[in-house]
């Protein structure tokens, strides 16, 4: 089973060694030549033949699609030849290892109110806890739950494993989850079968679980240590996977995406395509493929269906990635992998998938974004997008060594093309380059954030750390300095709020984004460290239109932030925002030494976190682990009122008649 998990375990072993040893990589040409002036200026400046076509072209036919698979792998065997020849063969980068974007625009409101932190409001993403009408849908360690919280009740209901009673769950991860109506889905990936797995669930009113169905999809490992693979607009649900092609391949389309219904002794055959010749889009200036090639496939799929049915549209480009999803349309940033520590010269390429189901088009872009939360496709139809010069997207753990100089890129979408022109120089906006390694940024009303700080390292001696607020319409830039480093940065109204360590102690500044942006209020929770990375550890719950609460779970003094994948969340913190000022309200606590053996099948690592604090109707919960605790404030303080554990029951095992 070791060798199932080779990617991610592979992976995790390897981070530390990146995140202590990474060396700041020079400027790609591209980038380097970004002119100074002021970002309002750039959509005028910009230098597109008219002759661009808007959207791009996709092959024909099978045929052509084909021939243009084989002509690539020709042309790599001649490069191959070439640069053993000249003795070069040590560069090469080897090649990547073989394994209708349907119209989802017309958004209904959720009847559920929402209590997951989003990037946008109406673009719900996968997670491991959500609600369905009186019940919460927990997914854990290769389980789902359910758990009652109507009629002021906190009651474990259901429990099901999270993948069909035909299957073999080993090597396979069961990472996120939403919910549709009475339909939840969990999207996992399997290395034993080679794909995405889509599995279905019934959820009924009294909050029964009941297993519907699984299909597979063809597809390569989607993680991302900060991004989501799955995003829920109404009743469609919308996920990413990347193909790395091999073009030597006799039979190219036996790699295409596919998808099969799950059943006992499923086969290869009986893989259906879900992307034609003439649902693959290619941008008229050719991509580079001497590191690899990719088909990057969004796929969207309606929930409201008995039987899942997909409709797929996929892009053919370098194979780093970061994959964004507005409430208006999809992105795919696509960047040339290089060796570690070679410079990359290549173009990136921007996609651009529209969700009302127009064509898709593209840009060639410099640079590339270090996360989802790099991205703002703001109301004044411009896409905004921070960029660094030394950056291969955010897969696996890509985002955690992003590096060199930083702009920001800021386009009409008109200016989305064929793939034939370029965003000009005047497009992007050089900005200050932060010291340090581990960068966050974050888009919040009218400015981007930005900074440094430990992230999945061992928390950093960071006595002061800068801040850059940068306003997204005229590039106007603040640094402020910071007491910690930046290690999360979230949306607290139309302000913000910064969260870090100094070391020792965990921080959180508030900041006010006025009209001149500055710091505002500081809380200090000593001897404790962030006890979750993703970007749903974290929620706020406005009660007025400058005060709310907030929590976040916290962990124990100096624990490094990849302890979050085996060690739960000590607590979960909660502070009542007045105006930018802080107050703490106190912690709703975990009980761990109580946790018992749950006979773990599956998903045994929390890749994507265990700790949450919920509100809900009034109502505040702390999802830590296998336990939910409630808490009230009374007086000001947080006072715990009861605490459930919904794990599941041991199971003794036994040998023959005993």
């Amino acid at each position: 089973m070791k060798n199932l998990r080779t990617a991610r375990n592979f992976a995790l072993s390897f981070t530390s060694f990146v995140i202590s040893s990474l060396a700041v990589i020079a400027l790609i040409s591209a980038l380097a030549a970004c002119g100074k002036q002021s970002i309002s200026t750039a959509s005028a400046r910009g230098s597109f033949p008219k002759a661009a076509k808007k959207t791009m072209r996709s092959f024909a036919s099978e045929d052509e699609l084909k021939a243009y698979l084989k002509q690539i792998a020709e042309e790599r065997k001649r490069e191959a030849q070439r640069a053993t020849k000249n003795g070069a063969a040590d560069n090469m980068a080897p090649a990547a290892p073989a394994t209708g974007l349907a119209q989802a625009s017309e958004a209904t409101k959720s009847k559920d109110e929402s209590i997951t932190n989003t990037q946008h409001a109406g673009v719900d993403e996968g997670g491991i806890v959500k609600l369905h009408g009186d019940h919460l849908v927990v997914l854990r360690r290769g389980r789902l739950f359910t758990v009652a919280i109507g009629d002021n009740s906190l009651k474990p209901i259901s429990a099901v494993d999270a993948f069909g009673p035909d299957i073999e769950p080993s090597g396979t991860w069961y990472d996120e989850m939403l919910v549709s109506d009475d339909t939840v889905g969990v999207i996992g990936y399997s290395y034993a079968r080679g794909g995405t797995e889509v599995s279905l669930f019934n959820i009924d009113r009294s909050g029964n679980l009941s297993y519907r169905s699984t299909y597979h999809l063809r597809s390569n490992d989607y993680y991302s240590s900060r991004n989501y693979a799955s995003r829920l607009i109404g009743s469609k649900l919308i996920f990413y996977s990347p193909l790395y092609l091999n073009p030597y391949g006799d039979d190219p389309y036996a790699q295409f995406p596919a998808v099969r219904k799950w059943h006992k002794g499923a086969t290869a055959g009986e893989f259906q395509r879900i992307v034609s010749a003439t649902r693959v889009y290619i941008p008229e200036k050719r991509p580079n493929t001497s590191y690899g090639l990719a088909l990057h496939t969004v796929t969207v799929c309606d929930l409201a269906n008995q039987d899942l049915k997909c409709d797929a549209t996929a892009v053919l480009g370098a194979p780093g990635r970061v994959f964004y999803v507005s409430p208006e349309s999809v992105y795919v940033w696509t960047t040339d992998w290089s060796r570690y520590g070679q410079r990359n010269q290549q173009s990136s390429m921007l996609y651009r998938m529209p969700l009302d189901g127009s064509g898709p088009s593209a840009i060639g872009v410099s640079g590339s974004p270090v996360d989802q939360f790099s991205f703002l496709e703001s109301e004044d139809k411009h896409l905004n997008v921070l960029v660094r010069a030394d950056s291969q997207g955010d897969g696996m753990w890509s985002a955690e060594v992003a590096a060199g100089d930083v702009a920001m890129m800021r386009v009409p979408l008109s200016l989305f093309n064929d793939g034939t022109d370029s965003a000009s120089s005047w497009c992007y906006h050089p900005l200050p380059k932060p010291a340090g390694y581990t960068f966050q940024n974050r888009f919040v009303g009218n400015y981007l954030l930005y900074g440094t700080g430990s992230g999945w390292g061992a928390p950093e001696q960071n006595k002061q750390k800068n801040l850059y607020v940068v306003r997204w319409t005229d590039g106007d830039t603040n640094e402020l300095a910071v007491n910690h480093g930046v290690d999360r940065i979230e949306a607290l109204g139309s302000d913000a709020i910064v969260v870090g360590t100094d070391g020792t102690n965990l921080h959180f500044t508030a900041v006010r984004l006025g009209d001149s942006p500055a710091l505002a209020d500081e809380y200090v929770r000593k001897d404790a460290s962030q006890g979750e990375l993703r970007s749903q550890g974290f929620f706020y719950k406005p009660d007025g239109p400058n005060s709310g609460v907030l929590g976040l779970p916290i962990s124990v003094a100096g624990r490094a932030g990849y302890r979050h994948l085996f060690e739960g969340s000590a607590a979960i913190l909660f502070l009542r925002n007045d105006s930018l000022h802080f107050e703490e309200l106190g912690e709703l606590n975990a009980e761990s030494e109580k946790a018992v053996d749950d006979a773990c099948r599956a998903s045994c690592v929390d890749w994507y976190g265990n700790s949450r604090p919920i509100f809900v109707r009034g109502r505040v919960l702390a999802l830590l682990g296998y336990e939910i605790v409630e808490g009230n404030f009374k007086e000001g303080r947080m006072t715990e009122m009861r605490r459930i554990n919904y794990s599941p029951q041991s199971t003794r095992i036994t040998r023959g008649d005993e």
